[in-house]
């Protein structure tokens, strides 16, 4: 893979690498090579667009022979950095808090919870998942005991945003935000917003 400056590569294309990597993983189970054509149909892009996203990254296969899909999966999961686990802090323990930290998905794929915090009395203390939820006094202390750099939002709106400051504060470094509202951070900080609604619009513009 060539040596690339990660500032240089569109946000974009950044954002596909993930889709790519699961197709991969998927296409794993059956098969050991692939082409920019399957991977372009699979994902609802076209083969040129295939081919200029990996680009990007230098070569990864060789005209006529496509790619090898394991080869692929190291290759992406290096750029990703989900080569290692990652620790996070989550922020929030209401009804999406908790279902967050009873999902054990982000674990299979190296994110993992590391705590879980809130302030209000009657949560913290609670059990959930396999996660005593903690008081959010205490994070300061403890992103800098665990050296975590990414936090999960899942306050209400009103509150993202004090939370998101004090994240900022001490030391983390990129967030991923349930909270319907727009972030205002230094621009280092590396803010991702989940947001169903959003979504749901954008598809109902296509019925």
């Amino acid at each position: 893979m060539t040596t690339v400056n990660k500032a240089e590569i569109p946000d974009i294309v950044v954002s596909r690498l993930p889709r790519y990597l699961r197709v991969l993983k998927n296409l794993r189970e059956t098969k050991k090579t692939t082409n920019s054509t399957e991977l372009g149909k699979l994902l609802g892009y076209s083969s040129a667009q295939v081919r200029k996203d990996f680009s990007q990254f230098g070569e990864f296969g060789k005209q006529g022979t496509g790619y090898n899909i394991d080869y692929l999966i190291n290759q992406f999961q290096q750029i990703l950095q989900v080569n290692q686990t990652w620790d996070i802090v989550l922020i929030g323990v209401g009804n999406l808090g908790r279902a967050i930290l009873n999902y054990r998905g982000f674990e299979k794929h190296g994110f993992f919870i590391r705590g879980a915090f809130d302030d209000d009395p009657h949560i913290i203390g609670e059990k959930i998942g396999n996660k005593v939820v903690r008081d959010i006094a205490e994070v300061g202390d403890f992103i800098k005991e665990f050296d975590i750099k990414i936090a999960m939002i899942a306050t209400p709106a009103s509150e993202a945003q004090s939370v998101a400051e004090m994240l900022v504060a001490n030391n983390i470094k990129a967030i991923l935000t349930y909270a319907s509202t727009i972030l205002n951070l230094p621009p280092e900080i590396r803010v991702e917003y989940s947001d169903p609604i959003i979504s749901l619009q954008h598809i109902s513009y296509y019925l």
